[in-house]
Formats: C-alpha cells, sequence, structure tokens
C-alpha cells in the first residue's frame, strides 16, 4: 500500500493533500492539528455546529453522517485523497462504496470501519474466526431474548449497545430485574438506535490497558506493526475517567498483549493507530474491543511520547515514519462540564497549571452536559503514581462555571 503522494501539496491550492474527518470532536481536533503540521488541507465534518474540529480545520461542514446520500455528495463536493472516520454514527456502506469507486481512501480501510463501528462484528471477528481470547457473550434483540441471554452468561453481566462510544449505553447489571433498564439505557445510548445489544460475562481481570498499535510503511515499503507502551486507565460505567502510561505488566502478559493487537490489526490492514483495549490477570489477556483510530484514554501520549497518538496516527496514514517511544511517565484526568448548559465558562485554569509538570486541554465544545467530557489535565511525575495524583489535582481545580 503506497503513500497517497510521493510529495505533499501546499493546502488551499491545487496541489493539497486532502483529509477529511468524519467526526470531529477532542480526538478529531488533534488529528486535524497534527495533519495541519505536516502541510495538510483539511476538512471537519460532524453532526452539530462549532464541534472541536471545525475551529481549526480549513473547511468544516455539519450533516448526518449516517446518511450515505449525503455523505457521498459532501464527499464528491470536497474530493478528499483521505477519509478519517472519527465516530460510529456513519454509513459504513457507503464508505465501501466509495472506497470501491476510487473516490477516496478509507481511514485504514472501509471494512475495518465497517466491522469495528459495530460490536457485534469486530466481536465475531476477533473471537469466533481469530479465536482470540475474549469474555463470553451473546446478541440481543428484543428485551424477551436480552432475558433469556444474560440468564445463560449469568450475573453479573455487561450490556451494551452494538453501536455506540465513551461507555454511552452501557450498564452493568447484577439481577434479572435490571435487565429492562438495562435495555432502555442501551437505545438511548446508541449512536445508531438498531435494537441490538451485547450481552458480555464478567471477567475477573486485575486491570485493563489501551495498546496503542499502529502500522506504519517502512523504509522498504512493507507495512510495519509498532507499539505504543501500554497505557492503564479506570473507567467508570464503560467511560474513561483517568489513563497514565506505562501500566507495568508482567513480560508474559506484555507479549501476550502485542500478539492479540497484531493479530486483531493485521486482519483489519491498512495504515494508522488503533486503539486496543484489553482486560489483564496476571500473565492472561483477553480482548475487548478495538478502535481504528486514536483513542481517548490516549490523549495521556501528549505528555508521555516522543510522538503523541494523533501525530503518530497522522504520520502512519500519509505513508511517513513514526516514533512510538516513551519520553517520560505521565497520566490524564477527565475534567467534566458538572452543567447542562451553553457557553460555559473555565475558571480555576492559572490553579490547575500551577500543579508541578502539569498541563490541560479544554475542548471548546459550545455545550456542556453533566457528563460531558469538556477538557483533560495531562501531568508528568518520576512515576505514575506522582503523574496520576498530579493529572487527578489539576483537574479538580478547574471549575465550569455559568456565563
Amino acid at each position: 500500500m503506497p503513500a497517497i503522494n510521493s510529495v505533499i501539496g501546499t493546502p488551499l491550492s491545487a496541489s493539497a493533500t486532502r483529509v477529511m474527518l468524519l467526526g470531529s470532536g477532542e480526538l478529531g481536533r488533534e488529528i486535524i492539528i497534527a495533519l495541519q503540521r505536516l502541510g495538510i488541507e483539511t476538512i471537519a465534518v460532524d453532526r452539530y455546529v462549532d464541534a472541536p474540529g471545525h475551529q481549526v480545520a480549513h473547511r468544516a461542514h455539519v450533516i448526518n453522517m449516517a446518511d450515505g446520500e449525503a455523505l457521498r455528495a459532501l464527499i464528491e463536493l470536497e474530493k478528499p485523497d483521505l477519509i478519517v472516520p472519527e465516530i460510529e454514527a456513519i454509513a459504513t456502506d457507503m464508505l465501501g462504496l466509495i472506497e470501491d469507486a476510487g473516490l477516496a481512501r478509507v481511514i485504514p480501510t472501509a471494512r475495518a470501519t465497517r466491522l469495528t463501528m459495530n460490536r457485534e462484528g469486530i466481536r465475531r471477528l476477533a473471537a469466533e474466526s481469530l479465536g482470540l481470547p475474549a469474555s463470553p457473550y451473546e446478541f440481543a434483540d428484543s428485551p424477551e431474548a436480552l432475558r433469556a441471554s444474560a440468564n445463560r452468561i449469568g450475573y453479573p453481566c455487561i450490556i451494551k449497545p452494538v453501536m455506540s462510544s465513551s461507555g454511552k449505553g452501557q450498564t452493568r447489571v447484577d439481577a434479572p430485574d435490571q435487565l429492562d433498564a438495562a435495555w432502555a439505557y442501551a437505545a438511548s445510548g446508541s449512536r445508531v438506535n438498531q435494537g441490538r445489544v451485547i450481552v458480555e460475562g464478567m471477567i475477573d481481570f486485575d486491570y485493563e490497558i489501551t495498546l496503542l498499535t499502529v502500522r506504519a510503511m517502512g523504509e522498504d515499503g512493507r507495512i510495519e506493526t509498532h507499539f505504543c507502551s501500554p497505557v492503564g486507565h479506570v473507567q467508570v460505567n464503560g467511560d474513561y475517567v483517568e489513563s497514565w502510561q506505562p501500566q507495568v505488566m508482567t513480560t508474559a502478559a506484555l507479549h501476550a498483549a502485542r500478539d492479540i493487537a497484531k493479530k486483531i490489526t493485521d486482519d483489519l490492514g491498512g495504515l494508522g493507530l488503533f486503539g486496543v483495549e484489553l482486560f489483564v490477570k496476571g500473565d492472561e489477556v483477553w480482548f475487548s474491543e478495538v478502535s481504528p483510530r486514536p483513542h481517548d484514554t490516549g490523549m495521556v501520549t501528549m505528555c508521555t511520547q516522543v510522538q503523541n497518538e494523533f501525530e503518530l496516527h497522522a504520520r502512519a496514514i500519509l505513508g511517513l515514519p513514526v516514533n512510538t517511544a516513551l519520553r517520560l511517565p505521565g497520566a490524564s484526568a477527565v475534567i467534566y462540564g458538572q452543567m447542562d448548559e451553553k457557553g460555559i465558562g473555565f475558571a480555576g485554569v492559572a490553579d490547575a497549571l500551577r500543579v508541578p509538570c502539569s498541563d490541560i486541554r479544554l475542548f471548546g465544545k459550545p455545550e456542556s452536559f453533566l457528563r460531558r467530557r469538556m477538557g483533560v489535565a495531562l501531568a508528568t511525575g518520576v512515576d505514575t503514581d506522582e503523574a496520576r495524583a498530579r493529572a487527578k489535582l489539576a483537574a479538580s481545580l478547574v471549575k465550569p462555571v455559568k456565563l
């Protein structure tokens, strides 16, 4: 698979190398910034006006990306070289047609996007086709089917929509009387309400990690796989609240994690960074999920690595060399909106930045919700314990305020 161009052109000119982001939240924003530093012309697409990526891209569009015809019309208008999906609510079948027609290259591939945007597709690929270790699971398309599946899987279990992100719609169910509420919440949290959920059995794990895995072009023109140091993280109701790097693992567990990550990303193919989520207990490792793009827990790499996950993704998709080396131990902690308001402000930023070796990123989202991620605090330290304490302190000092 060659690089898209032997030479990167000039933005806003006939020679421009154009990349379109489908989904332009905080992750998309950082991808756009990384691409622009390499001289790429960027087009940000999202479902609402003034999304974070809209604020930094060369051009911005607002469409329903699940509408295949609208998506194709925009791609034919903008004529991007590359299409980079960043969210789940996309007409993935249309992306396949666009790729087949040679209108643009989908990152990492249209097939990978279709499989990973749907938990059923990726779980069946990982567990059934590739034989990777995973938790027991079933799929259900009605409350009655959910009850039967949960009874077979056993309690406690996890109920998730087949299409969602950042833990939206996810519930831990400890008893049958919680299933109706879990079904309703899954429907409300799904990116595209398909009336279908996955029921997962619980794994008794010690910790969970994201193994950022990069498929990039080697000097000989062959694709090589690179791994970042493992990222540990804490989730609440499936939503990441803090992460740190590196997560200490046994040598055997690290080798097993890399083996799983390479097998799944080799099958998905293409170029770019993948966030492979794994459960770990001792030397044992289980596959959980994979995202074909930078991962929210990987925002910690903005303070830990020589090249952060967004720079790695940008370089890899352009066919450029990458460096996954760790620079310092570090951590991230989420800053929540804490209120349902538009155009909020943030107090305490100066106090947060007085925390040693800290930094913050405010995403510029135009509307705040109680549990919406509005920013992240970053910090480094002599080890991850010190870095985590600093990041959590810095995050706690940033106070969303109504203006």
